[in-house]
């Protein structure tokens, strides 16, 4: 046989792992919750027999790690990280010793990844109550069956109680958190929730309204509930809008696909639901404008007197000047835009109220709205004095079921959500109306400080500002007669309808030297009353 020892220097060396010969170790205990921290002494029960187990072994325990609540669902945990920072980094620790091995980890296979890149740096993880031979083949096998099998019971547990969630979900109950604007009357653990609306959710109420009716602004909407004691931020508000839960329906990530008519009773109806939802979409796809529309702001808004075709506009490129142009085949009504411009703002003129003129035509502006609107404006104060009655009963109802015990928590909430529901279509009503005895002043002065500067605020370069405005005064667009060069308005807001009336009377008056006696009745007009979309209070 050939001789190979000369060979010898060439062969590889026996990789072993340096095992730590210091008889030093770390004892990590830990329970799932905070109520098992509170409610039981197993973390006292755990230490107690690791201490044993590592007296019985002849370890020294240098440190305690854990003593707390965390979940094994991870190995992302405070206590068990540090707990592994402090043995990799001390070259003196030998072993961690542990109650059993699910706690220390119930991930499966990334915590026997864990034992098996400790025990590489000569670090065991020994169980005191699941004595292994971690050192060997045999024992870190079997060692890593108990992470397994306490992954496996995870995921049985885990099973379990999402069939109960989903369970208790498809019967219409919420699972959870208990949702902004409601109270939970039947609060536990594993108890099926029963929510009903709280003093914030009546306000939430209100906000969903606001925007439903009026497409009120986030940013107005927090103003207005700020006021009235409830704080709530703009993104948190955006969520409050986008939750099917506020109308009565259950979705969840537990259900994937399914809609489930909720137990609890809703905050709005379906249909507000709906609206708002439609307000949100338009506002998150956005007006984008192209340079035409910034130039030709009037497009689609004028409209031609002889067949009510809507004008379009185009931009001769070489000059750089843009023109407005009739849709009517062989019309060739066009027209230069810095014309029709100036036209506009001709007209727009008519309805700018003189600041010198401001103060008396709020008090003859007022009067005759309230001569116009006498009738719908006591129908509107005997509707506020409903709500208020059933505001009343509402407590009285609460009194006899909480205070005096004589009528049934069933019949209490049937009642209950029957008046809750009454007054907030009263308020739908109201809100959607637009005209109350509390905010007519407030919009009458919006409308008339607006109109002072109206034409200067056309003028600015915002397309947004134009159209509000054009649409403001004249809801139904404008019509131009090409042939005698001139606009026609079809249908001018009620509110400055009567600004020319008002501005002529008061400045002839203020030109003559005697008191002019002013019939007002002269400027209420015709048609219906239509506040314009300013910010007044409700």
């Amino acid at each position: 046989m050939e001789n190979l020892e000369i060979f010898r220097k060439f062969a590889k060396n026996k990789r072993q792992i340096t095992e730590r010969k210091e008889k030093k170790a770390v004892i990590y205990t830990r329970v799932s919750t905070k109520e098992q921290m509170e409610n039981n002494a197993s973390l006292e029960t755990q230490k107690k027999y690791c201490e044993a187990y590592a007296s019985k072994k002849g370890y020294e325990v240098v440190e305690y790690f854990g003593g707390t609540y965390e979940s094994a669902k991870s190995d992302e945990r405070k206590e068990f990280q540090k707990m592994l920072t402090f043995v990799k980094r001390r070259k003196d620790i030998s072993s961690i010793i542990v109650y059993s091995y699910d706690r220390f980890s119930r991930t499966g296979a990334n915590g026997a990844y864990i034992s098996n890149e400790l025990k590489k740096k000569g670090i065991t993880t020994q169980s005191a109550t699941q004595e292994v031979d971690a050192k060997s083949s045999a024992g870190t096998f079997q060692q890593n069956l108990y992470y397994m099998f306490s992954q496996f019971d995870n995921e049985l547990r885990r099973d379990k109680t999402v069939s109960g969630m989903q369970e208790k979900l498809r019967k219409g109950y919420c699972i959870g958190p208990v949702p902004f604007g409601y109270t939970n009357l039947n609060p536990g653990k594993g108890k099926e929730q029963k929510l009903v609306i709280n003093e914030k959710g009546k306000l939430l109420r209100k906000a969903f309204l606001w925007k439903a009716n009026r497409n009120m602004p986030h940013r107005d909407i927090i103003e207005r509930l700020a006021k009235k004691g409830l704080k709530i931020d703009e993104r948190r508000l955006s969520e409050y809008f986008r939750r099917p839960f506020y109308c009565g329906l259950l979705v969840n990530n537990m259900l994937p696909d399914e809609i489930i008519p909720g137990k609890h009773e809703p905050l709005i109806s379906k249909e507000t639901f709906l609206k708002i939802h439609n307000l949100l979409l338009h506002r998150e796809s956005g007006n984008k404008y192209s340079e035409d529309d910034i130039n030709l702001p009037l497009k689609c808004f004028v409209k031609s007197a002889v067949c009510e075709t809507p004008y379009t506009g185009y931009v001769v490129k070489k000059k750089g000047l843009y023109y407005y142009k009739n849709r009517r085949k062989g019309s060739n009504e066009n027209r230069s835009a810095k014309i029709m411009h100036n036209k506009f703002i001709e007209l727009l003129g008519n309805y700018q109220l003189n600041g010198d003129l401001l103060t008396p035509a709020k008090e003859i502006a007022k009067f005759v709205f309230v001569q116009k609107h006498q009738e719908r404006l006591q129908e509107i104060k005997e509707q506020e004095a409903e709500i208020k009655l059933k505001e009343k009963q509402l407590e009285r109802m609460k009194k006899r079921y909480v205070v005096l015990e004589d009528i049934s928590k069933e019949d209490y909430y049937n009642f209950k959500s029957e008046l809750e529901n009454d007054i907030a279509k009263i308020q739908a009503d109201l809100f959607e109306e637009g005209l109350n005895s509390s905010n007519l002043e407030k919009a009458v002065d919006l409308a008339l400080n607006f109109s002072c500067n109206i034409v200067n605020v056309w003028k600015l370069q915002d397309i947004e500002l134009k159209k509000l405005v054009q649409n403001l005064v004249f809801p139904e667009g404008i019509l131009f007669d090409f042939k005698n060069d001139e606009f026609r308005t079809p249908r001018v807001n009620e509110f400055f309808k009567i600004i020319p009336s008002i501005s002529d009377t008061l400045s002839r008056k203020k030109n003559r030297s005697n008191q002019m006696k002013f019939d007002n009745s002269d400027l209420v007009t015709q048609g219906g009353f239509e506040p314009p979309t300013l910010r007044a209070e409700i």
